[in-house]
């Protein structure tokens, strides 16, 4: 599956867009198209599946490792009835921005190209200036990369683009362009956009702003990666049941992690805001969301109650950030209004103006927990505008050695992670599949199976 890798001058010059005007350009033209998103993040990806009908992918060095980026990569070519032809991955924030996990980190372990996004609004000669900074700038930082061209971002048709065009050197191809329009515009909110669910783009508006991408240029430009060497065995499936929420309030999954949570074990999901009854499971998985949004329907939920007693009855439970809040011992929203949740883990919540934390993570696990064995490290990602307030005796399972975690120890001013309590975890952290985390969940979960 061939690729081309769309990344930004700086956030905000509208990255997504461009990568929803590019997926549809090639859709228009015959092709299958897959779309990924470099770095953590669920919003983004939500936008990609509204318009391609694909779960999109996560590649994130950090989070899965050179091999693993590689697999999440070509997982789609391994379980999808049909084929994609080539991938659209977005990147995150500017190119060579993040420390620890850029876009230009994920194109070259991917060994893709990278089709420049610039603001052309108010400019001509200036977008190629900025592109041709842009490649200089991948050899003078010793950095892999191949900046193929630009994709202006804002241009209008007739004098602006052939202004573009022509000012761009000959090894800078022009890739077409977004023209400025008001029906592009996703509304925004804390933690990000809107998902694709909510605000999708106007399909006019869409087709509008594909006829402007080259997609020959496009196509020409494409490459495939690497294949993985190895893959994860699917020959250790167990009989556990493991119950996952998705709803409004359960939204943030990758859907590597779903995938692999199949492989291994029964999944049967449920929506706790809906009101649907816990099913009959072994263990539960509660992802992350937007469980402020919707405390009083999960308050008034018996879903919550059920899972209470189960968890408290030694069922492995496990909750990554929005899961983590829905089990709680009580959420506060925004607006002061507080509501009772699970009160299964020794903790309580506020929501908060700013961003509480965000970063990459990495934990250390102090003793045996649902994801991870003691001393055992596991990498992921924390972005939240919550603030948990534990208990003076709340349990951790982790030590936070990149990241803020849940709360700081008194001895060493290190950050804690990994809330405990009967055979329940709850953490800021969401891992990936590539982590092993879900793995030793699933096996967690299997060992009081039937």
């Amino acid at each position: 599956m061939e690729g081309v890798v769309l990344a930004g001058t700086r956030s905000g010059v509208g990255k997504t867009v461009a990568t929803l005007a590019t997926c549809r350009a090639l859709e228009r033209d015959g092709a299958t198209v897959q779309a990924a998103k470099a770095g953590p993040d669920f919003i983004d990806p939500s936008h990609h599946r509204t318009v391609t009908g694909r779960p999109s992918r996560t590649l994130d060095p950090w989070l899965e490792g050179e091999a693993g980026t590689r697999r999440n990569y070509y997982r789609p070519t391994r379980s999808a009835r049909s084929t994609p032809d080539v991938c659209v991955v977005e990147g995150v924030m500017g190119l060579y921005d993040g420390d620890v996990a850029s876009t230009a980190t994920v194109a070259d372990v991917l060994d893709l190209p990278v089709v420049l996004v610039v603001d052309a609004k108010a400019g001509m000669e200036s977008v190629a200036a900025t592109a041709l900074g842009f490649q200089r700038y991948a050899s003078e930082a010793n950095c892999d990369v191949e900046v193929a061209g630009v994709l202006a971002q804002r241009a209008h048709g007739g004098r602006h683009a052939d202004g573009i065009r022509d000012a761009l050197p000959e090894d800078l191809a022009y890739f077409g362009r977004i023209p400025p329009s008001d029906d592009l515009d996703i509304p925004d909110r804390h933690l990000g956009l809107h998902m694709g669910e909510e605000a999708p783009l106007g399909e006019d508006a869409l087709d509008a702003a594909a006829e402007h991408v080259d997609v020959d240029a496009i196509r020409a430009v494409a490459r495939a990666p690497p294949r993985p060497a190895t893959w994860p065995e699917t020959d250790d499936r167990t009989t556990a049941r493991v119950a996952v929420a998705r709803d409004d309030a359960f939204r943030f999954a990758y859907p590597a992690s779903l995938e692999r949570l199949r492989e291994r074990a029964d999944v049967v999901t449920f929506a706790p805001t809906d009101g649907d009854p816990l099913p009959e499971c072994d263990g539960v998985y509660l992802p992350g969301g937007y469980p402020e949004n919707h405390a009083r329907a999960l308050a008034d939920s018996q879903t919550l109650e059920a899972l209470a007693d189960r968890a408290s009855d030694g069922m492995p439970v496990f909750g990554e950030c929005g899961g983590l809040m829905a089990l709680s011992q009580s959420l506060t929203t925004i607006d002061g209004d507080t509501y009772e949740m699970a009160g299964v883990l020794p903790v309580d919540v506020e929501m908060c103006e700013r961003y509480q934390a965000l970063d990459h993570v990495e934990l250390c696990a102090r003793e045996d927990a649902l994801t991870a064995n003691a001393g055992q490290r596991v990498r992921g990602h924390e972005f939240h505008y919550s603030n948990a307030r534990p208990d003076d005796d709340a349990r951790y399972a982790f030590a936070v050695e990149r990241g803020d975690g849940i709360a700081t120890a008194s001895d060493d001013d290190a950050g804690l992670d990994g809330l405990t309590e009967y055979r329940t975890l709850g953490t800021y952290c969401h891992v990936h599949a590539e982590s092993g985390a879900f793995d030793r969940f699933v096996d967690a979960v299997a060992e009081d199976a039937p």
